[in-house]
């Protein structure tokens, strides 16, 4: 058999990590800095908490924290890994990568690195590029890390955005197996449309001469939430082969409350099978959806071999879903 007729391996995810920073700012908190309160944030977001990095504390440094932890559950090393993948809207530099940063922090000289940038879909986008390259035989292991010092790009004076958001890294170890048909990533979707780039926003870059901060039409970017994340789930739905009732666990991208309760009903699934940790976290963009899922697999919630969805929706405007069975055969 030609290498051009050979079947496409299997892309397990066999370990993941977190990390949060120390700093938690509760709404009461914010309550003191602008004109807010807790009940406010929590009727309307979910949100009770969120953790802020700290001043000398770099996004690169939480995605490092987050790719240990995942390599250890693995039991991998930085050496094993081909590429490391890093989604962030928030680099610590404007070039090189926050990825190459983190390479040099992991001493995973022989990796690949590079950033991927669909802010709150950068990890869903990220999956989705790694998954490619195990595919085509390009990379055999690849460590997919999202985190956001999304504090740092906050207008502390605009309670619209300035409650919405928190810091942290999520990761998770990708690896290819020929021994694993129906395992893994069994499907994976994104899209991106630009004409709703004024909807969610940040006013600054480095053509612009500024940094800028979030701007955001919250209830535009509800109406597409919902309306998108729906679709977007439906066809990675299809496209992996399955139904919706073989999905045993529903891990979103943590926004808001009401889009994640939205899209349950849609799955028709039990609160127990939901990862919810917005309340906790807030969101942290391109880290939300490996945060979340880290948590249920250290709290043995997410078993081997459960099929696990994966949603969010960003910037862009962009999004995607992705779904997986997770771990490997006995």
């Amino acid at each position: 058999m030609s290498k051009a007729e050979m079947p496409f391996p299997s892309v397990l995810i066999t370990g993941s990590g977190s990390y949060l920073p120390e700093k938690v700012l509760t709404n009461h908190d914010l309550a003191k800095m602008m004109d807010t309160d807790d009940e406010w944030i929590r009727q309307r977001t979910g949100i009770s908490q969120r953790h802020i990095v700290g001043d000398d504390e770099l996004t690169s440094d939480m995605a490092v924290h987050a790719a240990h932890r995942a390599l250890e559950m693995a039991g991998l090393t930085a050496s094993d890994m081909d590429g490391i993948i890093v989604a962030t809207t928030t680099p610590d530099d404007t070039f090189p990568s926050t990825a190459a940063t983190v390479q040099r922090k992991l001493g995973a000289s022989q990796a690949f690195a590079f950033d991927v940038q669909a802010v709150c879909a950068g990890f869903i986008y990220a999956l989705d590029v790694a998954d490619a390259m195990i595919k085509s035989g390009k990379a055999k292991k690849i460590v997919v890390i999202g985190a956001e010092a999304f504090s740092r790009i906050l207008d502390w004076n605009d309670r619209s955005t300035a409650v919405l958001f928190g810091d942290g890294a999520g990761a998770v170890i990708l690896e290819a197996s020929d021994q694993a048909k129906g395992w893994g990533i069994l499907s994976s979707v994104i899209f991106t449309d630009g004409r709703f780039r004024d909807i969610l926003y940040v006013d600054g870059g480095p053509a612009r001469g500024k940094v800028g901060t979030v701007k955001m039409n919250g209830q535009d970017v509800f109406k597409h939430a919902v309306e998108k994340l729906a679709s977007g789930l439906d066809q990675a739905i299809k496209q992996s082969g399955l139904q919706e009732n073989d999905i045993d666990w529903l891990v979103p991208h943590q926004a808001n409350v009401r889009i994640i309760n939205y899209l349950q009903k849609k799955l028709k699934m039990p609160d127990e099978k939901v990862v919810r940790t917005v309340s906790r976290h807030a969101n942290t963009s391109a880290a939300s959806i490996p945060l979340a899922f880290d948590e249920a697999m250290r709290e043995n919630r997410i078993q081997n071999g459960d099929v696990v969805a994966f949603e969010g929706i960003g910037g862009g405007l962009a999004w995607g879903a992705s779904i997986v069975r997770i771990g490997k055969p006995a």
